[in-house]
């Protein structure tokens, strides 16, 4: 990302991402508004900016991401983001799942 000043949006939610896994969330957010930014239909950068603002404890922006998640995607479900998501840690998982639960995602 340092040699393309403009990225692809995929290496922007991956960042995202990882920063959301090391519990910087402020950063994440940023960086998934970013991605948002560019491409709004990504519903991959919607789906993890509801799971951190949620991890947050953000309820009331969790609710709202989760809202533009269910409006890109009004089939969206856990049990194929789970699928579609593998993780190693099953701990990983569960924490986003339990996330996106709260948030109001079935």
């Amino acid at each position: 990302m340092r040699l393309n000043p403009k990225p692809p949006n995929l290496y922007l939610r991956k960042y995202a991402e990882a920063l959301c896994d090391l519990g910087r969330y402020e950063e994440a957010i940023a960086q998934f508004k970013k991605a948002i930014e560019r491409e709004p239909g990504d519903v991959f950068a919607n789906i993890f900016l509801t799971a951190t603002y949620s991890m947050m404890g953000r309820g009331k922006e969790a609710r709202a991401a989760a809202a533009e998640v269910l409006k890109i995607n009004p089939r969206f479900s856990l049990e194929q983001f789970a699928k579609v998501h593998p993780y190693k840690d099953p701990a990983t998982k569960d924490r986003y799942i339990d996330s996106l639960r709260k948030a109001g995602l079935k």
